[in-house]
């Protein structure tokens, strides 16, 4: 008889932060955009926007924390 394999458990913090694409990179909420947004710029509220990618081996270790071996 197989013995049954640990649990996986991810961390729900990271999960709340970060989110993997189908080809699988990682993905953040860039900083500096959520409050006091009437003293910055339009053009650095627009540079704020979207999701950026995380890179090298951050990406690894925030994957690992998600449940991605």
């Amino acid at each position: 008889m197989k013995k049954p394999s640990k649990r996986l458990r991810i961390r729900k913090s990271v999960s709340s932060r970060f989110e993997v694409t189908k080809n699988g990179v990682v993905l953040r909420e860039s900083s500096f955009h959520r409050h006091l947004r009437r003293t910055k710029s339009k053009k650095q509220l627009r540079r704020l926007k979207g999701k950026q990618p995380v890179l090298g081996r951050f990406a690894l270790k925030v994957k690992r924390m998600l449940g991605f071996r």
